[in-house]
């Protein structure tokens, strides 16, 4: 029997309207990268245009920067966990529209996989950070050091690492299953590939040039993926 014009309209309307479909992961990149940008800008505007230290730097700039910049590492920290609750919406929405859109291989699991452990080792971070903001630790300078130390292995090569496999479990059957454009998943796959690089940064510390390279490319694909990752296949009659 031949659907109607009627009757395809309204499947149609039911499928834009599809309560379970979660919500548009573009928007939830967006949220995500905005509060992770949120929490560098404003931190180094309340710390007078001093930005975050380095761990690698002098043992005196990072004990100073953290005893007299409270208020921008309190913030800092709370903006990047505030980041780790979209994230993991964002994987678990995008695991589950991929499973939708008939990907039966591990790339839905690797997506909802890699996203929720970036987004708990995210919120780790943003914890220790907001430790690191109280002043009666500020005032031991061994104790700051260690503890930044920890943030940034949790925010830096631990979140970019596992962010990289949120990426390819989207990448992989993008391409594979054309429900990418080609573009946008070779570059998902070059992404990844610096993204797990960044491990170096563990062995080597020049290597930790890698992790911004990899984060904020990451973040823009997470985005560009979000918006273009369609809601159901089209399928052609022949």
């Amino acid at each position: 029997m031949t659907a109607t014009p009627a009757t395809a309209a309204a499947r149609e309307t039911h499928s834009r309207r599809d309560p379970q479909a979660g919500p548009p992961p573009g928007i939830l990149a967006v949220v995500f990268t905005a509060l992770f940008l949120a929490g560098l800008v404003l931190s180094t505007v309340l710390a007078d245009g001093d930005t975050f230290p380095s761990p690698f730097g002098s043992t005196d700039t990072v004990s100073s920067y953290f005893r007299d910049h409270t208020d921008a590492v309190r913030l800092s920290g709370a903006l990047q966990f505030a980041a780790s609750v979209p994230l993991a919406i964002y994987a678990a929405t995008v695991s589950a529209r991929l499973h939708k859109l008939g990907v039966r291989a591990p790339g839905a699991t690797i997506a909802l996989a890699g996203g929720v452990l970036a987004s708990a080792f995210l919120a780790c971070s943003g914890l220790v950070t907001w430790v690191l903001s109280r002043p009666e630790v500020a005032a031991h300078g061994d104790i700051v050091r260690a503890l930044q130390y920890l943030a940034f292995g949790l925010g830096g090569p631990g979140h970019v690492v596992l962010l990289g496999l949120l990426i390819a479990g989207i990448a992989v059957p993008g391409l594979l299953a054309g429900l990418l454009p080609r573009a946008l998943a070779v570059a998902g796959l070059a992404v990844t590939v610096v993204a797990e690089l960044s491990t170096l940064v563990l062995l080597a510390d020049g290597a930790a040039l890698l992790l911004p390279v990899a984060r904020f490319a990451g973040l823009l694909w997470l985005i560009a993926a979000g918006f273009l990752l369609p809601r159901r296949r089209v399928r052609t009659e022949g």
